[in-house]
């Protein structure tokens, strides 16, 4: 007979069993006096009422704050997200924000990004547009998403759009590893650097006219990873801290004097100038103009054309567009306006030439305008989405970089993300394989280090568990690190490896059989009962065991030498433990 007692100790099983995601809101702006208890607490949607946690979280600075964390209900991803809200002292005004503020947020998510699963952003809404746009420059390698939101009305008033701007974002940052720095609002995830503020007053506030959003949210939430940019370099995150804000933003108007232009451009210590055209990149058709500009370039300012429509490019299409091509001016494409002038602020603080500035602001580094390409393949037709994950698993042991390259180039690079049966990432498969070279190969494909299976583990942990001292090095140089929920038990296993290794062992087999292998589960279906078992040589002449349902592979310590034993503490140290 089941007790009242018997179902009790069942639940605190199961929560316990149940994975968290941890968030660090960031609050910039003015919302309410003690945020968390006064708004957060008191709502269902944002507490599951479980015993308060506490969390450290530190400054730009690096100054250590405890702070009260809460956890949002279980929600339909068989998941609960526990969050801390970090406040600005002062707080930023956001009309008045400036470089200074963007380091100041930067610097936030740099020193709590180990920590942290994602970041939050609260920010007003007259400049968010702006910080987007300049986060998603000065953050580098980004492999966590980093999401601002705000609102039209707070959320102590009764008809306001911030409980479901902050609701929304939230659960997007505790359940989608998108690396970007993005702007949600009105139950719509945009591209950090391609949104826009296009109504005072109403609650769909924002837009993004020349990209699709890369999330929606409704009853279910659809993400675009096909659209959704990847870190393409095998380095750790960090922030460019250096900007130079010596610019200027000069919209153009009918009878516009070349004197007023002129007067603009002799600004001291001007270095840059976003020109907002007519259409598709025009302005009038005086000599005068075309002079004062063209002087301006051959002085080093860098001058970027954009255009006043919301939606559209810039484009040579008629001759005085031309002509300011000729005269030294940019063709910013389809950048928005605080786009174009945020990331000249980053370029120019980079110490580049000035031909190096006018080439990349012109293409594309942050997924922030279109450049124009010719389309390099068809899109297969539709097929079952496990098949290329089968594909994916089998070329991963095989060590076939090409058919790896050839699968995601079909599907548009969106398999490097994507889950089996067991919660793993193609980058889980090749952590735990002995060529390097594949999970190199993934990384540079923007890969992400930070997504944990089922089991809750990292690709970090699970190559560390394996073994394999290159794979960890080359994911910490990827800028991949234990999760926090990871550490005490990586710290355990180190301490048996120790211990092993003192100790006089059998350098016998396992099992008593002579053949040295590692077995691996490559996903086949959405079944586990149908996974493939995979057996590859492992070249230390010990065996290693990859169970297939645990999402990882397992080192028995007790059945291994003592070189395995050294191999392991070597490994767990270089994984930071």
């Amino acid at each position: 007979m089941v007790t009242a007692k018997m179902r009790r100790e069942s639940f605190v099983e199961y929560e316990e069993a149940v994975a968290e995601s941890r968030v660090l809101i960031i609050m910039t702006a003015v919302q309410a006096d003690g945020f968390l208890d006064s708004c957060l607490a008191i709502r269902p949607s944002f507490n599951d009422n479980s015993p308060i946690k506490e969390l450290i979280a530190r400054t730009d600075t690096g100054e250590e704050q405890v702070l009260k964390s809460l956890r949002t209900p279980l929600t339909s991803y068989r998941k609960k997200i526990r969050y801390c809200v970090l406040e600005f002292n002062p707080l930023l005004d956001s009309s008045s924000i400036n470089a200074k503020g963007w380091k100041k947020i930067a610097f936030t998510i740099y020193n709590n990004y180990k920590d942290f699963d994602a970041f939050l952003v609260l920010h007003g809404t007259d400049s968010l547009a702006y910080t987007s746009s300049a986060l998603s420059f000065m953050l580098q390698n980004l492999g966590k998403p980093v999401i601002l939101t705000g609102s039209q009305t707070p959320m102590t008033e009764l008809q306001n759009d911030a409980t479901d701007n902050l609701l929304g974002s939230l659960l997007i940052a505790g359940h989608f590893m998108i690396p970007e720095v993005c702007l949600f609002f009105n139950h719509e995830l945009y591209r950090g650097n391609r949104a826009t503020k296009v109504n005072a007053t109403a609650f769909a506030a924002f837009q993004s006219p020349n990209f699709p959003p890369l999330a929606t949210v409704g009853i279910n939430t659809t993400a675009r990873w096909d659209l959704i940019t990847r870190p393409n370099a095998i380095e750790k995150f960090r922030v460019e801290e250096n900007l130079d804000a010596q610019v200027a933003c000069l919209r153009i108007f009918p009878g516009i004097l070349p004197e007023m232009v002129e007067g603009v451009l002799n600004l001291k210590n001007l270095k840059g100038l976003v020109l907002e055209t007519f259409g598709a990149g025009n302005l009038p058709e005086d000599e005068r103009l075309l002079q004062v500009l063209g002087e301006a370039c051959r002085r080093g300012i860098i001058i970027v054309n954009v255009t006043q429509c919301l939606t559209g490019t810039v484009s040579p299409l008629y001759a005085p567009g031309t002509a300011l091509g000729r005269a030294g001016v940019v063709f910013g494409h389809d950048l928005t306006s605080e786009a174009a002038l945020t990331k000249l602020i980053w370029l120019l603080g980079k110490n580049l030439t000035d031909t190096q500035i006018r080439f990349q602001m012109s293409h594309s580094l942050r997924g922030e305008l279109t450049e124009q390409s010719q389309t390099l393949f068809e899109h297969p037709g539709l097929t079952p989405k496990m098949e290329y994950i089968s594909r994916l698993g089998y070329a991963i042991r095989d060590g076939d970089l090409d058919e790896i390259e050839r699968v995601l180039v079909a599907q548009e690079g969106w398999l490097l993300n994507e889950v089996d049966y067991a919660g793993r990432t193609p980058l889980h498969h090749a952590a735990i394989q002995s060529n390097s070279q594949v999970l190199r190969h993934l990384l540079s494909r923007g890969a992400s280090v930070h997504i944990r299976n089922r089991e809750n583990h990292t690709p970090l942990y699970l190559a560390a568990d394996a073994g394999y001292p290159e794979n960890v090095k080359l994911l910490r140089e990827a800028g991949a690190h234990l999760h926090p929920d990871e550490v005490e038990l990586a710290e355990m296993l180190k301490q048996k490896a120790i211990r092993s290794s003192t100790s006089s062992m059998s350098n016998s087999p396992v099992g008593g059989s002579s053949a040295n292998s590692i077995n691996i589960a490559t996903p086949a279906s959405t079944d586990s009962s149908s996974a493939a078992a995979v057996t590859l040589m492992v070249p230390d002449g010990h065996q290693k065991h990859a169970g297939s349902s645990g999402g990882g592979s397992t080192i028995h310590s007790a059945s291994l030498g003592n070189g395995i034993d050294n191999e392991a503490v070597e490994c767990w140290a270089l994984a930071g433990v």
